[in-house]
């Protein structure tokens, strides 16, 4: 029986969208939000003494939290505008001409695929329903948090394996980590490295698994990278769910869209996690309608994908010649420099000098993970960051760093 799922001050409630052609909603699941011990700032950091959140000044440059500077696209702009005439109405047509359009773009079958309102929510759905005290998960270390904090909420054991030499996730010694794994999770490309694991190895690891096991790979950035999904696989009818975002490319993260896709069955269980709740919700019109929108702009993903490219390689270009230690590899809208220092600090050094930037992880603790902002904005984050790389480690120009006032710093990790 699945365990009950706590709430505290931490946690969120995650309404759940239409999981079918047919738009039927999913119970909305309440699921805890445990503050991760290798998240770098921290959720602590964001709190002042007197508990209320300290907004960052007007001017802070924010490439915490790996958002696309550049918005919604201007397709998904209109369609929203012109979809929210009709928002006095429970519009379900929305919801299911955009699955459609989906499963038209990847030769999906009804039922394939579930729209949500964001992408974590259903994560933790395609986690939490396939792992439990005797069903472990297997994940990378590093990887992104939200695969072990499901483990913890469901009691599941946890199983971190090292990254390779390329930093892509070790897929045979995922394997040999435990032989009743209920799931293994992929983040590709990775968060916090931004570098990618082969489609061969993924398509090897679920030929070689355990049966009655899954493989959940999070695509969230899928887009920036050159790769190829492997969401044929689903409709090849495969022990696989994929996760999609419309938070990154589409530069739709307030908006709150995503997709899990996977057979009907491996939907249908999500439905196990958590006990019905009072009510049902689904996501909303114009979220739907931008989505879609934004499927069908040919234009969209190749130009803003150049748009990274371009300013990535730029920006690590300067690093390198400066003789900062870049992780090679990212194919994603961030990337990670050593800064010879525990990463939290230069965090702090970086924030005096109004640029946000991404936090640490405890298999790299001296290396910050850096979001891709707009030219302007990496200017003045290359700025700042020869200046605090400059400045002896432990101080902020000269003063204690346990002075610097505590902003609350945006972060994906609690924004699902």
């Amino acid at each position: 029986m699945t365990p009950d799922i706590a709430l505290s001050r931490r946690n969120f409630m995650r309404t759940l969208g239409v999981a079918s052609f047919a738009a039927a909603s999913f119970p909305a699941l309440a699921a805890t939000q445990q503050t991760p011990a290798a998240s770098g700032p921290g959720a602590h950091r964001g709190m002042s003494d007197m508990g209320e959140m300290r907004q960052l000044p007007p001017d802070t440059v924010i490439i915490s939290s790996n958002e696309n500077p550049l918005g919604p696209a201007q397709s998904a702009l209109s369609a929203i505008c012109s979809t929210a005439s009709l928002g006095g109405r429970y519009h379900s047509e929305e919801t299911m001409k955009t699955v459609m359009a989906f499963n038209e773009i990847y030769g999906l079958k009804r039922g394939y695929s579930a729209l949500f309102p964001g992408s974590g929510g259903p994560l933790d759905l395609a986690l939490m329903s396939n792992i439990g005290p005797d069903k472990p998960l297997v994940y990378g270390d590093p990887s992104y948090e939200q695969g072990p904090r499901a483990a913890e909420t469901m009691n599941a054991p946890k199983f971190p394996v090292k990254l390779t030499s390329t930093y892509a996730h070790d897929v045979k010694a995922m394997l040999a980590a435990t032989p009743t794994a209920g799931a293994y999770y992929i983040v590709n490309p990775n968060n916090p490295t931004g570098t990618m694991t082969p489609r061969e190895d993924i398509l090897w690891l679920l030929k070689n698994k355990p049966k009655g096991s899954v493989v959940i790979v999070d695509e969230a950035y899928h887009h920036f990278s050159d790769h190829e999904s492997v969401i044929d696989q689903v409709a090849a009818d495969q022990d696989l769910i994929v996760m999609r975002t419309f938070s990154k490319i589409y530069g739709m993260a307030g908006l709150r869209a995503g997709f899990a896709v996977a057979r009907p069955d491996l939907l249908m269980k999500f439905t196990s996690v958590a006990p019905p709740a009072r009510t049902l919700a689904s996501i909303s019109i114009t979220s739907a309608a931008g989505a879609r929108a934004s499927l069908q702009d040919k234009d969209l993903v190749p130009l803003r994908k150049k748009i990274n490219a371009d300013i990535r390689s730029e920006t690590l270009e300067f690093l390198t010649k400066k003789g900062y230690k870049v992780l090679p590899g990212s194919q994603a809208n961030f990337f990670m420099v050593d800064v010879n220092r525990p990463g939290h600090d230069f965090h702090d050094a970086m924030m005096k000098e109004n640029v946000a930037i991404g936090r640490s992880w405890a298999a790299m603790p001296n290396y910050v993970r850096v979001t891709v902002g707009t030219k302007a904005e990496m200017q003045k984050f290359q700025t700042a960051f020869v200046k605090c790389m400059d400045t002896p480690p432990g101080t902020v120009n000269g003063a204690a760093s346990l002075h610097l006032p505590q902003f609350h710093v945006p972060s994906e990790l609690y924004r699902g």
